[in-house]
């Protein structure tokens, strides 16, 4: 039987040097002082091609190379998509 956080989230271990984060609603980990465009690059997305809301507020594109990830942070990234 897998071992579950209070939460009822599958128990997962980590190295001391990550932290954990919410991505999109799902738990993610990284190293810390992860900068914003490094996660946007190891999701695989176009960082012209998204919005990023980072604890509940839309973090304008002018502050994300000073974004540093920390524990518990929360982002939702939406991909803009063209058409007509």
């Amino acid at each position: 039987m897998p071992i579950t956080t209070s939460t009822g989230e599958p128990f997962t271990f980590k190295t001391m040097s990550e932290i954990t984060l919410q991505i999109n609603g799902k738990t993610q980990t990284c190293l810390p002082e992860t900068k914003l465009p490094q996660i946007l690059e190891n999701l695989g997305m176009n960082p012209r091609l998204v919005a990023v809301e980072y604890n509940g507020e839309i973090l304008h594109r002018q502050y994300w190379e000073n974004t540093e990830i920390k524990e518990g942070d929360k982002l939702e990234i939406v991909t803009i998509v063209g058409g007509g």
